[in-house]
Formats: structure tokens, C-alpha cells, sequence
């Protein structure tokens, strides 16, 4: 069947408006995070105040943003910026353990193992800063991560009740890494906004308490993964 010129053109029409309304509040959405996150933001371990608590969000062992993070974080530890670290991430697939792989980088750098808590279930940024709250009992932290990611999660935070602070991390060089990570961070702050002002979502896993500090509490389990 024959459709008529009217019909696309009617139909053309819908599909412009869906993208340009997509496209205003992708906009909307990546200037409220950068507005909400700007002030909270810090580039060196000299300014950055104190947190008792440290969080890294997990990447790639092998990856481009990794080590930047460790580095970034052993600064701030032996700077006396944190007493503690929690660092969240994948460990859902057998042989792949974010966490436990940034314990044992941080712990080359120097920084004690008692000083270090595996968030096993740290499998988005929203996961990540609501378990350290929820989990971790914090209601204010220093994230440490690239400046895209520390925008988002700080948004996220703030909108849940965490007063998080963040210090970045060195970025990558690479301009097409640079460009490809922009559209997708671009997308990841509409679902930051849609996740705290409508569909309100939760963890993907709870747990029992582990409160930094605790000597009755193992930091990393060796096992995982």
C-alpha cells in the first residue's frame, strides 16, 4: 500500500519534534549536572578539603582512565585528604573484578589495605554513590574520577543526600576517545536527571552495613571474583 505525501510529511514532522525535544533536554540535562557539580569541583590535592572518605568509581583495569584514578587517589590518601577509600565497582563476570584490581593498584602505591574498602555492587555511578551512603553509611565524600564523570556523580549525590566533593583525575588524550566519551557522558547526564526526578531508582543490590573504620569489617575479600 501506497503511502501518501501528506502521511510522510506528517510523519516527518513527528519525528523532528521528538528529536529536537530530545535534543533540549539532553541540553537541559547536561547544564543542570555542570551547574549543580561546578562548585564541588577540585584539580589538585592542595585544595581539595578533607573527607574522611574517598570513593573511586570503577573502569576498565586495563584501560584508559585506571591508572589516572589510582594515581589520583594514592595522592590524596598520602596527602592526608582521606583516611579512607571505597572503590566501586563491576564484578558481575568470573575473572573481572574492578574492585579488587584497584585494591591491589592502590596498595602498590603505597596505600595500606586496611585503608581500602571493595564495593563488589558498584555497577553504574548511581549505584556507586547511593551504596556509599546506604552501605558505606557516608553522607559526604570526595569522588575521584576524570571531570566528566566527577560532574555526574557529584549531581547524583547531591540530588540523594550526599554532600560529595570531587577531585579530577588526569584525562585521556586521545581526541576521538575525547569526542566518543562526550556523547555518551552527554546521554548518561539525561538519564542522571530522568533517574533522580522521575523514575527514582534504586541499587541493584543492597547489603549489610560496612562502615569505614571499623576493625570488625574486612575491607576486600580476597576470594571475590
Amino acid at each position: 500500500m501506497l503511502i501518501s505525501r501528506k502521511t510522510v510529511i506528517r510523519l516527518l514532522c513527528v519525528i523532528c519534534a521528538a528529536a529536537l525535544a530530545a535534543w533540549c533536554f539532553l541540553a537541559y540535562s547536561n547544564k543542570t549536572v555542570v551547574d549543580t557539580a561546578s562548585p564541588w569541583l577540585y584539580s589538585s590535592t592542595e585544595s581539595v578539603p578533607f573527607k574522611a572518605v574517598g570513593v573511586v568509581p570503577g573502569t576498565k583495569p586495563s584501560g584508559f582512565y585506571f591508572a589516572n584514578r589510582i594515581e589520583m587517589a594514592a595522592a590524596l590518601y598520602h596527602a592526608g585528604k582521606v583516611k579512607w577509600l571505597i572503590v566501586s565497582g563491576d564484578n558481575r563476570r568470573e575473572n573481572y573484578n574492578e574492585p579488587l584490581e584497584m585494591q591491589k593498584a592502590l596498595v602498590k602505591k603505597g596505600v595500606p589495605a586496611s585503608a581500602i574498602y571493595c564495593d563488589y555492587a558498584g555497577f553504574t555511578t548511581l549505584d556507586t554513590v547511593l551504596r556509599a551512603r546506604d552501605v558505606f553509611g557516608q553522607s559526604e565524600v570526595t569522588i575521584i574520577s576524570q571531570a566528566f564523570q566527577n560532574q555526574r556523580a557529584i549531581y547524583l549525590a547531591r540530588q540523594n543526600r550526599v554532600q560529595a566533593i570531587g577531585i579530577n583525575a588526569a584525562d585521556v588524550g586521545s581526541e576521538h576517545r575525547y569526542w566518543l566519551g562526550s556523547l555518551r557522558e552527554y546521554v548518561a547526564r539525561g538519564r542522571a536527571v530522568l533517574d533522580t526526578s522521575l523514575l527514582n531508582r534504586r541499587p541493584h543490590f543492597g547489603g549489610p552495613k560496612i562502615i569505614p573504620g571499623d576493625v570488625a569489617v574486612e575491607g576486600c575479600v580476597e576470594g571475590r571474583g
